[in-house]
């Protein structure tokens, strides 16, 4: 049996835990925004804190700290850590 892998859009990313981003389903000038602030296949994130109603999302991303639409979040894949 081969190894099962879990990919779970960068949205649901739990605060205080971290993943690897593996692929990004979105194109355009959002694909390259999110690839201008470090957020490219191999990248390691950790969301770091959410607004109080939920949205954006607060991520560490190449040692920076980047808020994020769920609305855009939801194109990226990581496997959690």
């Amino acid at each position: 049996m081969g190894d099962f892998v879990l990919e779970i859009p960068l949205s649901c990313l739990g605060v205080g835990k971290s993943a690897v981003v593996k692929s990004l389903s979105v194109h355009g000038a959002l694909r390259r925004r999110l690839s201008d602030i470090g957020v490219v296949e191999g990248a390691a994130v950790k969301c770091v804190g959410r607004s109080p109603l939920g949205d954006p999302a607060a991520y560490m991303i190449c040692g920076a700290v980047i808020a994020i639409r769920d609305c855009d979040s939801r194109g990226v894949s990581v496997e959690p850590l």
